[in-house]
């Protein structure tokens, strides 16, 4: 316990610094800075390579905090006591008096907000003045980070400090839901849609590839693992790396498994890991066989399509 607690001093004082730090979420890990910072929130699209039209998702410990930023609805309120703390980001109406960054929503008038429930994070942000921009912890595009090797791997000593809090329990990035006007999915994450869609008693609208950025994940190529990928594969090619969703009687040198029992939300948490294997040993393409296209596996397979637009 008191080592944590040095944790969270140590990872505080560099934010109270305004330099941005590597954080644990229950989806990926997040490069995380002082959202009221525009000196911090700089850093992050700089070390990021971010274009500044890609907006920040700002994580917050609770309502009360958000209340200061946002104006919050009652689609919201349904949702945030049904899924928060969780894997769902809310877009919503910022408050004119709000101290959010500008550098964070890109002169827009809404904001991207989440409640994480990893407790190393909700530990820190309970002792900040301050909520934390934090975008996946990984260079604009490439694959996300899910243990805090990814971080140093993907910043090496461009970043002060990462906060360890082992690996990511559910390995995709948190879905994205617009409370704007009527409630719209922007982008598939590690809540599936039909729980929200039961929470709010309707199908909610998709347009996840909406030219209007006010959400993360929505640049056509994304989570690429840098080499080329292809998708819905029945076999490999010659020297290509193939992804399975579950293990076979065969196991060649290129065969990669996601899973043991073509388990989805297992094949979710590998996912970007396996790639980053893949990459590190030496293929220089890889294919991946079918997925369904049911619960987290519409994120695999989202994931997996802006991947491919290598």
């Amino acid at each position: 316990m008191k080592s944590i607690q040095s944790n969270i001093k140590k990872a505080k004082k560099y934010l109270d610094n305004k330099h941005c730090i590597g954080v644990p979420t229950e989806t990926v890990y997040g490069l995380a800075g002082n959202a009221y910072s525009d000196i911090s929130v700089k850093k992050i699209f700089n070390l990021k390579r971010r274009p500044v039209n890609n907006p920040l998702i700002v994580h917050y410990f609770n309502l009360n905090k958000l209340k200061e930023d946002c104006h919050i609805n009652s689609n919201f309120i349904k949702l945030y006591k049904k899924f928060c703390p969780g894997p769902i980001t809310f877009i919503l109406k910022l408050k004119k008096n709000s101290k959010i960054s500008k550098i964070v929503t890109n002169k827009k008038n809404s904001l991207a907000v989440r409640f994480p429930k990893h407790s190393l994070f909700r530990n820190l942000l309970k002792n900040l003045d301050y909520p934390l921009a934090a975008p996946s912890a990984n260079i604009s595009n490439r694959l996300s980070a899910v243990k805090a090797s990814d971080v140093i791997e993907e910043f090496g000593s461009r970043i002060k400090y990462v906060l360890d809090g082992g690996r990511c329990q559910i390995g995709v990035e948190s879905t994205i839901i617009n409370l704007l006007n009527k409630p719209t999915l922007l982008r598939f994450g590690g809540l599936d849609i039909s729980e929200i869609n039961k929470v709010l008693k309707k199908k909610i609208l998709i347009k996840t590839n909406s030219k209007n950025k006010i959400a993360p994940g929505q640049s056509p190529l994304h989570y690429s693992p840098g080499i080329p990928l292809r998708m819905n594969a029945k076999k490999p090619k010659k020297k290509e790396a193939f992804v399975l969703i579950k293990k076979r009687g065969v196991n060649y040198n290129n065969y990669y498994y996601l899973s043991k029992k073509n388990d989805l939300k297992q094949s979710a948490k590998n996912l970007y890991s396996l790639l980053r294997k893949i990459k590190k040993d030496g293929y220089k393409m890889v294919a991946v066989e079918k997925i369904q296209n049911k619960g987290i596996g519409r994120t695999i397979n989202d994931r997996l399509n802006k991947a491919s637009k290598y």
